[in-house]
């Protein structure tokens, strides 16, 4: 056997074993060992595991006895990170219904699209967003039930907290409106809890990058996977206390800073809105030991000049996904926190991982291995023929955690699967290649290639290059139609502070054409202030595609 086979990366061989129970039961048994333990924390407040699993069971109740939710029974919930959040979402598993999560940054005709598309009756929202629904009442919602994220504010803080965080609780009016205390102050007991492993979950909804987003069925099954699996794919003492800042209802979030915690007995330490500084002050008076983020906030959080007057010393592991982590931030999160993050990758079809990183040994700008009970593998897009190590394709995968389909889209479910092997894998859309170890390497979204006079260029590449440079702070690559070449490559390119009107497009070209094939080198620059970016911090491209569009 060869030196390299040796000590080759070998994933787990043993299955996974899963409860054989609801994702709620999971709470009712963290409330059970730990009634004292933080659960979740907001600022300096804090709500116990014995105090969420009340609140959840009331909310429950009155979801079943006021609101007439059933089982099976989809209810939207539209709220920041908070304890709500967590409440509300247990609360709807309780009362055996599904869980249908709305991005805070929704307008009404978004949140109205997901309202009927699903068929949710009831949302659950806080105050700040309920002017987004009200129009919505009477037009596919029933009712709607009001929080007020200071209730939960019960210890003084002098963290820096947003204005729509401790903004006092306001009446709300109309047919269909209730108050969140109203609500639990009811004490309502729910019936018998009756889902299984088999019953309707949770159903986060696509992007939305082929038309109107498509909800993606969860069941309690693959919902407990990625939760069980994260748990033990990591040391457990990584997720002892977490720093919850992605959004809760983006799967990346839920899995790794929610729901996976609530399986371990593991506070939440929540950010309703990104604030480097409080992060850090919240990582120090906390002890938080893990954090899943995304590579944006972390260029963001080094680039602070006040990070050295804080001690993250408790931080054990952060991680994320979303894009890859640039060779030269991750090294200089290696120097100044000395921390290695650990990439993964995985979808809303997915909820959450298919990879990740071995912690003992990861790769940087990887995607990672497989995780427990999951293949992949790599497929020419066309031919749909199985590609050999190294080449590039679209990556496949299968396992427990892969959704059902989308949401009264059987043409739309039947496409994004295919037959290899004898077996059905999902087509995730995305292109990448595997290594002689069995590491999966991103390459690209299938749709997102740039094609100038032939040459295949792929945004993401060219992106983490330029990261490189000392002035750039954020870079996203689109395409820019050019009557010679078809397409040409565009930067759009936020420079960090010292080297804003200092440093020119001719010397980025220049700079670029030294460390990158000529072809990719952008032809067309763009400075920008900020970046236009999602909830969970991820770079919207598809926004400045589209603005380049509209321009020509």
């Amino acid at each position: 056997m060869s030196a390299a086979a040796d000590t080759a990366w070998r994933p787990p061989l043993e299955p996974l074993s899963l409860p054989e129970t609801s994702l709620w039961y999971n709470l009712e048994v963290s409330a059970t060992r730990y009634p004292g333990r933080p659960a979740v924390i907001l600022y300096d407040s804090v709500l116990t595991y014995a105090e969420l699993e009340r609140d959840a069971r009331r909310l429950a109740g009155f979801l079943q006895a006021e609101c007439g939710v059933r089982r099976g029974d989809r209810v939207a919930l539209q709220l920041h990170n908070s304890p709500q959040f967590v409440v509300a979402y247990y609360a709807i598993l309780r009362a055996d219904a599904m869980v249908v999560p709305v991005s805070s940054m929704n307008r009404t005709a978004e949140l109205g699209h997901i309202v009927e598309d699903s068929g949710s009756k009831v949302l659950v929202t806080s105050q700040d967003l309920f002017p987004q629904a009200e129009p919505l009442l009477g037009k596919g919602l029933e009712r709607v039930i009001v929080g007020c994220y200071s209730d939960y504010l019960m210890t003084p803080t002098d963290l820096a907290v947003p204005d729509f965080i401790k903004a006092p609780r306001l009446e709300v009016g109309g047919q269909g409106a209730t108050l969140w205390t109203d609500a639990l102050n009811a004490a309502l007991e729910p019936g018998p809890s009756q889902a299984t492993p088999d019953d309707l979950c949770v159903m986060p909804y696509t992007s939305g990058t082929t038309g109107l987003p498509k909800g993606c069925i969860h069941r309690h099954r693959s919902v407990m996977h990625t939760t069980v699996a994260l748990t033990m794919w990591h040391s457990p003492s990584h997720g002892r206390c977490v720093l919850s800042i992605l959004p809760f209802f983006h799967v990346t979030g839920m899995q790794n800073s929610m729901n996976a915690p609530v399986f371990m007995g593991a506070a939440m330490v929540t950010l309703p809105r990104w604030d480097r500084d409080v992060a850090a002050k919240l990582i120090e008076r906390h002890r938080v030991t893990g954090v899943t983020t995304v590579p944006t906030l972390i260029v963001d959080l080094l680039t602070s000049p006040r990070l050295a007057e804080y001690d993250l010393s408790s931080l054990r592991k952060i991680g994320g996904g979303g894009a890859a982590m640039p060779e030269a931030i991750a090294r200089q999160l290696q120097s100044m926190c000395h921390l290695t993050y650990i990439e993964g990758y995985g979808l809303s079809e997915t909820m959450a991982p298919t990879h990740i990183n071995p912690s003992e040994r990861p790769k940087p700008q990887c995607l990672g291995v497989p995780i427990f009970d999951t293949e992949s593998l790599i497929i020419d897009p066309h031919t749909l023929q199985e590609l050999p190590q190294g080449e590039v394709g679209e990556i496949l995968c299968r396992g427990p955690q892969v959704f059902e389909g989308y949401w009264n889209k059987p043409q739309a479910t039947a496409e994004c699967f295919i037959t290899v092997r004898g077996k059905k894998f999902f087509r995730t859309g995305d292109l990448g290649r595997i290594d002689a170890e069995g590491y999966f390497f991103f390459v690209d979204r299938l749709k997102r290639m740039i094609n100038a006079a032939g040459f295949k260029v792929w945004p993401a590449e060219v992106e983490a290059q330029l990261y490189a440079h000392p002035a750039v702070q954020e870079v996203a690559i689109i395409s820019k139609p050019d009557p010679r070449r078809g397409e040409t490559v565009k930067a759009v390119v936020v420079l960090k502070a010292h080297a804003r009107d200092k440093v020119t497009a001719e010397e980025l070209t220049e700079w670029a054409r030294q460390n990158m094939a000529a072809y990719k080198v952008p032809r067309v620059w763009e400075f920008a202030d900020n970046l236009p970016k999602s909830a969970s911090g991820k770079i919207l491209w598809r926004v400045l595609q589209e603005r380049e569009r509209v321009g020509q």
